[in-house]
């Protein structure tokens, strides 16, 4: 079965692709099918899955599976949400990965509540008018470091320690990452109802 992902990141791609490709899978990145992102104009990580997954299931005919995650961080009420791809920009910044975490250890220098959440939620659509669209959702607990720690992974992953196992996703390989991870935990969720409902 071929599903399109409705996204161009590919670190996103390739950890998904990992956990699909079991179930015989294959995932397809939209930017090898068509130009163009969906908007994605709301205040909550579903609607913005939803809108993706759905302007890729019209542009493609293929069932889509889209994924909007973010970082909600306590100190800042929940924020940046739906932003924190974009969360370097308001600082001036050019939109980076690692001016991402640079802006976010400027921010939270003498800050001593560090806890965060890293919520991933997977949308999928067996067409653009799906009726019952397949929502999953992953949350995970995490304390943002001082520093930078770890060259694996990408966005955030090197300042965001799970204190259960005293490391950064950045210092993991991926394997741990997807055991513990927010976008392991939707992705197996979504993995089970593709299962269930799709196949």
């Amino acid at each position: 079965m071929k599903i399109v992902l409705a996204s161009n990141n590919r670190g996103k791609l390739a950890e998904l692709q990992a956990m699909f490709a079991p179930l015989g899978v294959e995932l397809i990145r939209q930017g090898e099918l068509f130009e163009g992102e969906a908007p994605e104009p709301y205040g909550t990580f579903v609607e913005n899955a939803l809108s993706k997954a759905r302007f890729a299931a019209e542009k493609t005919g293929l069932p889509a599976i889209a994924d909007d995650a973010g970082m909600c961080v306590d100190h800042f009420g929940g924020l940046p949400g739906v932003d924190t791809a974009y969360y370097c920009t308001q600082f001036g910044y050019e939109k980076s990965d690692d001016n991402n975490v640079r802006a976010l250890l400027e921010q939270m220098q003498g800050v001593t509540n560090r806890r965060a959440a890293m919520v991933s939620t997977l949308v999928g659509v067996r067409s653009p008018k799906d009726p019952e669209p397949l929502i999953a959702v992953g949350r995970v607990q995490a304390l943002l470091t001082t520093e930078r720690r770890g060259s694996n992974g990408f966005g955030f992953d090197p300042v965001l320690l799970i204190p259960e196992l005293g490391l950064t996703f950045a210092e993991m390989e991926p394997e741990l990452k997807h055991a513990h991870s927010h976008r392991g935990r939707s992705s197996r969720t979504m993995i089970e109802m593709v299962k269930e409902r799709w196949l």
